[in-house]
C-alpha cells in the first residue's frame, strides 16, 4: 500500500470511541499505508469494538499508564504483533485525565491529590509511554506526537487540567532536546475542541466551544475530529524530518486572534 506513512509501525493510544481525534488517526494512518496497534484503559472491550470499525482492524494493548507493570511490559506486548525484531517508528499520545474536582471552576480549592493525578496522567505519562517503548523508537529513529489544548490562556473551567497541558507542552521540548540525538521528534497538535465523549467529561466545554463558534477565523466544526487527525499523521510522516519541539496549531485560527 502506498501513502505517506507507508512500511511504517504505529502504536495509537486514546481510542474510545469514532468520535475521538485518536480513532481518526488510526483510520488515516492505515489508509496512509501504516500497520496500527491500540492501547486501551479500562473499557477494552469497548475499545477492541471501535478497533473492529477501522478500515483493518487492529489489536487492543490493555494499558493503564499509571501502571509500572504495563509500561515496563509495553514493548514486548507490542513486538509481539510487530515481531521481535520490528521497530516502532511512531506513537500518538492521545491520553488525559483530571478528577472532577480538578475542574469546573474550583481551581483554587482542588488538593494536590487531584493534581497531582492530572499531572501524572496528561502530561508526565507522555515521557513514560515514550520511555517504555524507547527500545523500539530508536532502533532506526521515530515520530512522537502528544494531543494538546493551547495552555497560553486560562480558559473557563479548564483549571487544573490546563495547568496539566502546559505541563505537557514543555514535556514535549525537554524530550525533544534530549530524544534528538536518537533520532526521535517529538511534537504536540494544539487542535480546537471536538465534541468527543472526553470533552463531555469536562464542565463548561459549552463556553469553550462558543469560542470557536464565533473567533475561528477559517471556521470550525465541533463534530469533525478529522483536521487534527490529518496533524497527527503529517508529524508522524517523514514530510517534517527537523521538525521537532514543536506545537502545531489545527484549531481554525483561534489561537492567533486578538481580543
Amino acid at each position: 500500500m502506498s501513502g505517506i506513512l507507508a512500511g511504517k509501525r504505529i502504536l495509537v493510544t486514546g481510542v474510545l470511541t469514532e468520535a475521538s481525534i485518536a480513532f481518526h488517526v488510526a483510520r488515516l494512518a492505515q489508509e496512509e499505508g501504516a500497520e496500527v496497534v491500540l492501547t486501551g484503559f479500562g473499557r477494552l472491550s469497548l475499545v477492541e469494538r471501535i478497533a473492529k470499525r477501522l478500515p483493518k482492524p487492529a489489536p487492543v494493548i490493555e494499558l493503564d499508564v499509571q501502571n509500572k507493570e504495563h509500561l515496563d511490559g509495553l514493548a514486548a506486548k507490542v513486538s509481539e504483533h510487530f515481531g521481535a525484531d520490528a521497530s516502532l517508528d511512531g506513537v500518538v499520545h492521545s491520553i488525559g485525565f483530571a478528577p472532577q474536582d480538578a475542574l469546573g471552576g474550583n481551581f483554587l480549592n482542588t488538593e494536590w491529590e487531584s493534581v497531582a493525578t492530572a499531572v501524572e496522567v496528561s502530561a508526565y505519562s507522555f515521557k513514560a509511554l515514550t520511555m517504555a517503548l524507547l527500545p523500539l523508537l530508536e532502533k532506526r529513529g521515530a515520530s512522537v506526537v502528544g494531543m494538546d489544548f493551547d495552555a497560553q490562556m486560562a480558559w473557563p473551567k479548564y483549571d487544573w487540567m490546563g495547568v496539566s497541558k502546559a505541563a505537557l507542552e514543555a514535556t514535549s521540548r525537554y524530550m525533544a532536546r534530549d530524544l534528538g540525538p536518537k533520532n526521535i521528534r517529538c511534537n504536540l497538535i494544539s487542535a480546537g475542541p471536538i465534541k468527543s465523549m472526553a470533552a463531555r467529561s469536562i464542565p463548561g466545554f459549552e463556553e469553550l466551544t462558543d469560542v470557536w463558534s464565533t473567533r475561528a477565523p477559517i471556521g470550525w466544526d465541533l463534530t469533525d475530529p478529522e483536521p487534527a487527525g490529518r496533524g497527527v499523521v503529517a508529524l508522524l510522516s517523514d514530510w517534517f524530518p527537523k521538525t521537532t519541539g514543536e506545537i502545531v496549531h489545527v484549531d481554525g485560527g483561534v489561537h492567533m486572534m486578538g481580543a
